[in-house]
């Protein structure tokens, strides 16, 4: 029986598709269908992760579709490279983005970047948690790279545009490419006074990346891999807006954030990420023709790992919807069993090595999101799972007095945010 197409489903039901197409499969892990015209296999499950960051399967080269290399990754990235080429590139991300010292002071730049906020929010009616977050992040990130910035709401409002415009064919995508062209443009300028004038900084170790033959790197090659280190950092606001939303529903949680208890702030980050919905899937095209537990992927195909439906699996996850962050509290996830930013090994494979930078900002903001002292005003919080990537529809307001310590909320007898009105969950 012939494949029908299913595009328009994927794009009607977004992070609901896959597992919903899934349910009718024989075999709940595998899912066999097409997708803009071509044969696509949809895996799911650890061992699936393992099978699809096997090069001798799996290759990225040709497998990421031109919209999002021209908004989210950018042309020529490391997302596009398989073999020697992808490892010769990979070695610059991790020895920025795994090296502990550079995490710790990355983390520590962006507290103090809140910190700093914070007294300007307080002389405002109300905020947004997603755009205020952005220009944080966007502040203390490209302090920590070394990349100067004049305008910080307008370099953090291009790079969440990036990432907002990448899953969708509308104004946001366009208003994606415009900010990718602005950002590449500027940042391939840095590169060349970088290169003219290095230091030991991190926009001069981008901007001293070289080809596998030894040439350097097209300063708007290197600026494509500059900004793959910012704009997932920034992106991390999508997080810490999810951290808000999640304090709101469930309050009682904010008293070990309080006290600032760092395994329990690992744990509710890692809790974020398996919880709520950011990348539906990552995709590849099939090396050769392979089988995976007896069910055929032909050569060429389009093979999709199923992060939404494995990071809600409830073989892996008890009670898969319910947040608890309590599940990670004295256990590391298994590499293969959460995968919010790709599985395998980071060292080796595609997956994403800014994972650390992610669980150290969204440790460090989750405890001073708890010690906020704001007030949650009537808006819509509901969170679509057709539009991708998700996020709240208010993009989580808030009315914003002051940070208090444990102690002084223990002496006003109370512990987190005031409601006030009401909003969807």
């Amino acid at each position: 029986m012939p494949l029908l197409d299913d595009s328009l489903g994927l794009a009607a039901q977004g992070y609901s598709w896959f597992p919903g197409r899934r349910r009718h499969s024989p075999n709940p892990d595998v899912l066999h269908t097409r997708l803009m015209g071509k044969r696509a296999v949809g895996l799911r499950g650890p061992a699936a992760v393992t099978f699809f960051y096997d090069e001798e399967h799996i290759r990225r080269h040709g497998a990421i579709p031109e919209p999002v290399q021209g908004t989210l990754f950018g042309h020529g990235a490391i997302h596009t490279l398989d073999g020697i080429g992808h490892r010769n590139r990979k070695m610059m991300f991790l020895s920025v983005l795994k090296d502990a010292r550079q995490v710790g002071q990355l983390a520590d730049q962006v507290g103090r970047a809140w910190d700093d906020a914070v007294p300007d929010w307080a002389g405002q009616p109300s905020i947004v948690l997603f755009d205020e977050t952005a220009k944080v992040i966007t502040k203390a990130v490209c302090a920590w790279a070394g990349v100067p910035v004049t305008d910080v709401a307008g370099t953090a409002a291009d790079l969440t545009a990036l990432v907002d415009g990448f899953a969708t064919a509308g104004r946001r995508h366009w208003r994606a490419r415009k900010a990718r062209g602005r950002l590449e443009r500027w940042l391939s300028g840095l590169i060349e006074q970088a290169r003219a004038n290095p230091d030991d900084s991190v926009l001069s170790q981008v901007a001293s990346l070289t080809e596998t033959d030894g040439r350097r790197l097209e300063p708007e090659l290197a600026a494509v891999e500059l900004l793959n280190i910012i704009r997932p950092t920034v992106a991390v606001s999508w997080f810490v807006t999810f951290a808000g939303h999640a304090l709101h529903r469930w309050p009682e949680l904010r008293e070990r954030l309080l006290d600032g208890d760092l395994p329990y702030a690992v744990a509710f980050a890692h809790e974020l990420r398996r919880f709520y919905p950011f990348a539906p899937f990552v995709g590849g095209v099939a090396v050769k023709e392979s089988f995976f537990q007896g069910e055929r992927i032909p050569a060429g195909a389009m093979v999709l790992l199923d992060i939404y439906g494995q990071n809600h699996d409830e073989r892996l996850w008890p009670e898969p919807y319910r947040f608890d962050p309590q599940r990670f509290v004295d256990r590391e996830p298994g590499r293969d069993e959460l995968i919010p930013q790709g599985g395998g090994d980071p060292r080796t494979g595609h997956r994403c090595p800014g994972e650390d930078v992610t669980l150290a900002i969204l440790a460090t903001l989750a405890v001073r999101l708890a010690r906020l002292e704001y007030a949650v005003p009537e808006q819509d919080l509901s969170i679509s799972l057709r539009r991708i990537p998700a996020l709240p529809r208010s993009r989580m307001a808030l009315e914003v007095s002051g940070t208090r310590t444990a102690a002084g909320r223990a002496a006003d007898g109370h512990v987190g945010a005031k409601p006030r009105g009401s909003a969807a969950p």
